[in-house]
């Protein structure tokens, strides 16, 4: 009963906790919390009015947010949503993101020109987090020849990308 409440009353308790809270995404989480609440009670015999009784929930959530907001506000003396418009932004730029690839596709391009021992211990060791040890088992090699492979190996990676 509950769920077919909330879904038939949505919209409407989306605009009305939005007239409380001034932000319709402010009011979307509300009214999500208001549904949590009521449907936590179930089907309690004591909820008369369940309609009333989610607008009520939805009021005084809305009422409550608004008076943390403003408590937030005067201790911090500062618009906590204003100041998280203010953190800059520290995704990659379009730049950086297609220098990143171009990397990445000299890389791969240079593993495949390795020689398939040194191919394979710079993959397990780089992408599939073995220990040189591990590496060394499984190419039947010492670990000193594995740590040299993928030394050799990583160099000559790095160099492709600097000569592009």
């Amino acid at each position: 009963m509950a769920l077919r409440l909330y879904r038939s009353h949505r919209a409407a308790l989306v605009d009305y906790a939005k007239g409380i809270t001034g932000s319709r995404a402010h009011a979307e989480d509300v009214v999500q919390e208001a549904w949590f609440h009521l449907d936590r009670k179930g089907d309690d015999p004591a909820i008369r009015e369940p309609i009333a009784y989610l607008y009520r929930i939805v009021r005084n959530l809305a009422v409550d947010s608004i008076r943390r907001l403003l408590r937030e506000r005067t201790r911090c003396g500062v618009d906590i949503e204003e100041a998280a418009r203010l953190v800059p932004d520290e995704s990659p730029s379009a730049e950086a993101t297609i220098i990143a690839r171009d990397d990445v596709r000299l890389v791969f391009e240079t593993l495949e020109d390795l020689p398939e021992r040194q191919r394979i211990a710079i993959e397990m060791y780089r992408f599939g987090g073995f220990k040189l040890r591990q590496i060394a088992e499984r190419l039947n090699v010492s670990i000193a020849l594995v740590h040299l492979l993928i030394a050799q190996g990583l160099e000559a990676c790095d160099r492709r990308r600097n000569e592009e």
